[in-house]
Order: C-alpha cells, then structure tokens, then sequence
C-alpha cells in the first residue's frame, strides 16, 4: 500500500483531515481498514507512515515517504 497522487475516481471514498484531502478505492478501504497515515521525521528524513489492516495480504505496515 502506498500514497499517490491521483484525481477521484468512481467508487472512492473521500476523507478530508486537516486541510488534506484522501481518497481510497471503497472495495480496499473495506479489506484493510482501519488505516492511520502520519507524518514523521527522523534524523533520515520525512515522510508519510501508513498503517493499516493487512493481515490477509501478509503485511502489518508500510513506510511511505
């Protein structure tokens, strides 16, 4: 899983949080919800941290930045 720049599509589900706009596709939102995206820095770097339910595809997280 992971973060893109895209348009809305149909069947996207829209989230609006602090002045950010989501968009995920509804039939992934419900396999893998729920999902927390936050924002971290480290002495590395910055960068957008998802996590969400993947345990059917075999995954806990994912580093996205």
């Amino acid at each position: 899983m992971g973060l893109a720049l895209d348009e809305l599509q149909e069947g996207d589900e829209v989230f609006k949080e602090k002045g950010f706009t989501f968009m995920i596709n509804k039939e992934l939102l419900e396999e893998v919800k729920p999902i927390k995206v936050d924002f971290i820095e480290t002495p590395t770097g910055s960068g957008y941290y998802v996590t969400a339910n993947l345990a059917s595809i075999g995954c806990g997280s994912c580093s996205c930045g």
